[in-house]
């Protein structure tokens, strides 16, 4: 037998021996754990920021070292932004089907009913944990610490120093959220956040559980901020934005190797699936190298979401350089790491993704094709053909007009629709049918749950308003210039009652009056931080809230940090927007706002 054969023998052995962290002996006394999984996932990092894909400039020794030990899936596809991304990977669902077709608005969160990576490796008796980037959602039901993950260290929406986030967060010694609390901690956000995966790998270990470490940077995402030693080796060669980004993964570099080597000190590396990927095509290293595909982050063309993925597992016969071909995509990972760990079977939910393990096996072998379609929406109400791409092996059919030959083509540059008019008519058929099976989801608003237990009282940011307009003050340098805007948030009333709606221009703890400015924070090392903005006074002169078809407001008094009102809430959905008017008649939305039951 070879040796990857036996180790799946000896696993569906000892599948049925394990149950819930628990070991049962088999006849001969022997134990063998489940494979522990490591799964890191980089933000805004394209197929071409890695000197193993060929970049001239980026230095990646430990990357480098992962792909030459991995099976690599070299037509792997995500979606060109980050949250729909993330919806995707943690439902095996296509994230327009997940609710997750933007990055602010309402339209990141992760839909109730929607399965997750963290509750499926729960329900199979692992330890799991999530460290950085969520981006699914800050308030329950929404959070990761109520999707599965029983040890969470994070940062608010979809990147340190964004609305939901802790105030004057600057990617060093932040306040990050854990397991639900805020906690201060020191050091570069990337550092913090490997750091705290090993703390939870070690105590998974000496409790004797198998485990599942979600690492997901904010890094090398804007705002470009990395510590000076690692930006050092760029700043000569290239523009001082291109360098920060490119520093930011050599941090990510040195935190993969050290994470590596200390898997094998503790004698777990074998037995440990070790994945990473990307969310998007690049978002700073295009002009530099971007792996002789077309467009970046946002792009319906491949560069913006044909990324890098690696698996390594020894025990598993998976330490080889070996290439699978095969077009994959972000909604296979779940049934993939399903089957590879042997973990239980999702009831009553269609996943639109498929199990990659006969690939992993033989990439040679019979494998149906198939067409997967993404997109990139970024608005309220998803809009068909939208910044989309219908895909097989061969073909690319982009906004459902465009035709490329990827095999000929890669840099789809030569629009071949009118010579192969039966493709595009295969292709749109196949995107009408996709579209047709997804659309009923988007009738539903993700809504957060007040008068819970889980979480009261609420905090709600302007990242999160329901809005058709084109943009929202989603970053806390948009909340200091006083960025106007409207929106309403999207609630779910638990239990019926009386509750306090409080709404502030700025977010507890400041206690700073509505109508003042604020000071600039300190710098960082990179580029301007988003605290360094000074914040601007804003002349509010009422407050007030609409829900229900109803209206009330305050005048707000002098020197006051936020204004209260309490109204009764009945059970069911609601829709709460927050208010300013300004003295010369013009109304914004309130940026922060707690929603209580009293």
């Amino acid at each position: 037998m070879t040796g990857r054969l036996v180790h799946r023998v000896v696993a569906i052995a000892v599948c049925a021996m394990w149950f819930a962290g628990g070991y049962v002996a088999a006849e001969d006394a022997t134990k063998v754990s489940p494979p522990n999984v490591v799964f890191i996932i980089t933000d805004d990092q394209g197929h071409g920021d890695l000197a193993c894909h060929g970049n001239p400039v980026i230095k990646t020794p430990n990357l480098d070292t992962l792909y030459a030990e991995s099976v690599r899936l070299t037509d792997f596809h995500v979606s060109p932004t980050c949250a729909p991304t993330r919806g995707a990977l943690m439902s095996g669902h296509y994230t327009n089907r997940a609710g997750t077709w933007h990055t602010i608005m309402g339209r990141s969160l992760l839909l109730e009913g929607e399965a997750t990576l963290g509750e499926v490796f729960e329900r199979g008796g692992y330890a799991t944990g999530m460290f950085g980037k969520w981006h699914l959602g800050d308030n329950y039901p929404f959070r990761p610490e109520d999707r599965g993950f029983g040890e969470v260290v994070r940062h608010g929406g979809g990147g340190v120093g964004q609305s939901p986030d802790n105030w004057n967060n600057s990617y060093f010694d932040d306040t990050y959220f854990h397991n639900g609390q805020q906690q201060k901690y020191e050091g570069f956000c990337t550092d913090v956040f490997f750091a705290e995966a090993k703390r939870f790998i070690q105590e998974s270990l000496d409790s004797e559980k198998p485990f599942f470490a979600y690492i997901s940077t904010n890094a090398p995402h804007g705002p470009l901020h990395c510590p000076e030693k690692y930006t050092k080796p760029y700043a000569e060669k290239l523009k001082p934005g291109q360098a920060i980004f490119f520093g930011m993964i050599a941090n990510i570099d040195e935190n993969v190797g050290r994470l590596r080597d200390w898997l094998v000190e503790k004698d777990i590396a074998d037995n440990t699936i070790f994945i990473f990927m990307t969310d998007n095509g690049t978002a700073g290293g295009r002009q530099i190298f971007n792996s002789n595909m077309r467009g970046n982050k946002g792009s319906a063309y491949d560069g913006g979401h044909r990324v890098p993925f690696f698996l390594h597992w020894p025990a598993g016969g998976y330490d080889q350089p070996v290439d699978v071909n095969r077009l994959t995509a972000h909604i296979d990972v779940l049934p993939t790491l399903v089957e590879l760990c042997e973990l239980p079977k999702l009831e009553n939910y269609k996943l639109d993704g498929r199990s990659l393990v006969p690939l992993l096996k033989d990439p040679n072998g019979d494998w149906q094709e198939r067409t997967i379609i993404t997109d990139s929406q970024r608005v309220k109400d998803p809009k068909k053909w939208k910044s989309s791409s219908t895909m097989t092996e061969r073909w690319r059919l982009v906004n459902g007009k465009e035709l490329y030959d990827i095999k000929a083509d890669p840099s789809q540059k030569k629009n071949v629709a009118a010579e192969h008019s039966d493709v595009v008519e295969q292709l749109r058929s196949d995107y009408e049918a996709w579209w047709e099976d997804i659309s009923p989801v988007f009738e539903r608003d993700a809504r957060f749950v007040v008068g819970s237990e889980a979480e009261n009282p609420s905090h709600l940011t302007s990242h999160d308003w329901l809005t058709s307009e084109r943009m929202v003050p989603w970053n806390q340098q948009q909340v200091r210039n006083g960025v106007p805007g409207k929106g309403a948030w999207a609630l779910k009333v638990e239990t019926a009652g009386r509750y306090r709606i409080t709404l502030r221009r700025w977010p507890l703890p400041v206690k700073s009056p509505m109508t003042a400015g604020l000071p600039t924070g300190d710098p960082v090392p990179g580029a301007k931080a988003y605290r360094e903005a000074v914040g601007k006074p804003l002349p509010i002169a009422k407050a007030g809230i609409r829900f229900a078809g109803k209206e009330v407001s305050k005048d707000v008094p002098a020197g006051a940090a936020m204004v209260e009102f309490e109204v009764d809430l009945s059970v069911g959905e609601v829709n709460v927007e927050g208010y300013f008017s300004l003295e010369n008649g013009e109304e914004t939305g309130s940026y922060y706002a707690s929603v209580e039951r009293l």
